[in-house]
């Protein structure tokens, strides 16, 4: 399986710019909710394919709070270095404006994106930037509690309270947790097995009211590269076992990179299409998936 570390790392901070830029895609005019895409079903499928998942890699779809915004990653190609090849991530934000799906904005990825349950900050690994009117701020650190030479942060997740979820792919694919406590900012801590167990455990998200997490991991008995798990809060505030999200999500290839509308109605995901990952899509679920699968009280 290609390796798809080269995509995931962090590149130089720039700042995000409002308005259009130079396109080097070209979009058809998208109308009405979700991208103007039918919503899916109880099955997985591709989300708004030939317009969005096209031949290549479409990563980290996610719409902001209010349902009037849509960033996703594609790759460049071909770009620097001795032989003139690489990854050059690149984020395109859509908006909706009077019903219409335009494109509004563009920028170097610098972190995998997601955005706060309040819409107001954009994580991107250990940064982040502040929504300023209709953009965005320049790139800010979290701080040293976070950027750090020995952890390498893909992907950050933050929940209501704010507690935060990552991965750390320097620490042999682990996800860490850290919370918030009399508004202090606690020091990250190593999860338990029962989310840190397999291999390229990664990419999680947690539920903006904290009630479950969702990951990636290569693990026995799974379907494929790489699942899609899930565990859910306990009353006594622990997590639940992981429980493999399915065949309806998971597929013989790699599943990854899950986050939930904020409307709560869809799951969005990336499937490989392919078995070298060369040509990568963004895929969504009726939610209703986790709903089958929390334990029933």
């Amino acid at each position: 399986m290609k390796s798809i570390l080269p995509l995931m790392l962090a590149l130089a901070p720039v700042l995000i710019v409002s308005g259009n830029s130079s396109a080097q895609e070209e979009f058809p005019i998208l109308k009405g909710p979700y991208m103007g895409q039918k919503p899916p079903g109880m099955v997985a499928e591709p989300f708004a394919p030939g317009v969005i998942s096209k031949e290549g890699w479409e990563l980290e779809g996610v719409f902001a709070p209010g349902m009037k915004e849509f960033y996703f990653t594609i790759d460049r190609g071909i770009y620097t270095g001795p032989n003139k090849t690489g990854f050059r991530p690149t984020v395109i934000g859509f908006r909706q404006e009077n019903n219409v799906w335009k494109k509004y904005i563009e920028f170097p990825r610098e972190g995998e994106l997601v955005l706060s349950p309040d819409g107001k900050r954009m994580h991107m690994a250990e940064g982040y930037r502040d929504r300023i009117g209709d953009g965005w701020s320049e790139r800010k650190s979290l701080g040293p509690m976070f950027d750090r030479e020995d952890w390498g942060i893909m992907r950050l997740s933050a929940s209501a309270k704010g507690t935060y979820v990552f991965d750390d792919y320097k620490s042999n694919d682990l996800i860490r947790i850290s919370t918030l406590r009399g508004g202090e900012r606690q020091a990250p801590q190593k999860m338990g097995p029962t989310v840190n167990s397999g291999k390229m455990t990664a990419h999680p998200f947690i539920a903006p009211d904290e009630s479950y997490l969702i990951w990636d991991s290569k693990r026995d008995g799974g379907y494929g590269g790489s699942d899609l798990y899930i565990s859910f809060r306990q009353e006594d505030g622990s997590w639940g076992p992981a429980i493999n999200m399915g065949e309806k999500i998971n597929s013989d290839k790699w599943d990854a990179y899950a986050s939930v509308t904020p409307d709560g109605k869809y799951i969005l995901f990336n499937r490989g299409i392919d078995d070298d990952n060369d040509n990568v899509d963004i895929y969504w679920v009726d939610a209703q998936v986790i709903e089958a699968l929390r334990p029933k009280q």
